[in-house]
């Protein structure tokens, strides 16, 4: 046991990172279900209302739990946030649409290999962009 608290504190940060990567998944199937299926939104509303839903959970669980930032400024947050978001748009837009459609369609690659590929992609180029640039650590002078 104490060597596995030893592992989980030396890669506390990734280890976080998809414990709450999964759980964002969870909240955009389980608030996609909702929008569509109880309350009869439209599938593609209810699609971009989840994403937007399992983004925002992705930002407060990153931002306390992952990377543990402690900006609490308003105008600070708020830019963190747009920053979030604008990352996530930008590697969805790349990895997971671009490259998918070029991987099918182009490649001829099977349809199920490269959205397992994509989705890796996803998950790595989130965690580059969230570490190096949303949450990036102040360097103490």
């Amino acid at each position: 046991m104490k060597k596995i608290i030893e592992l989980y504190k030396k890669y506390k940060e990734v280890v976080n990172y998809l414990i709450f990567g999964g759980l964002s998944t969870l909240v955009n199937f389980v608030s996609y279900y909702i929008f569509a299926r109880t309350l009869n939104i439209d599938e593609v509303i209810s699609s971009g209302l989840s994403w937007f839903c399992a983004v925002l959970f992705a930002y407060v669980t990153n931002k306390l739990f992952v990377f543990e930032t402690k900006k609490s400024n308003k105008k600070e947050v708020i830019k963190e946030m747009l920053s979030f978001f604008l990352a996530r748009v930008i590697s969805g837009a790349l990895c997971d649409v671009g490259t998918f459609a070029l991987m099918v369609k182009v490649l001829g690659i099977n349809d199920i290999i490269a959205k397992l590929v994509t989705q890796v992609m996803v998950i790595i180029v989130n965690y580059l962009f969230s570490k190096l640039i949303v949450f990036k650590k102040e360097k103490n002078n």
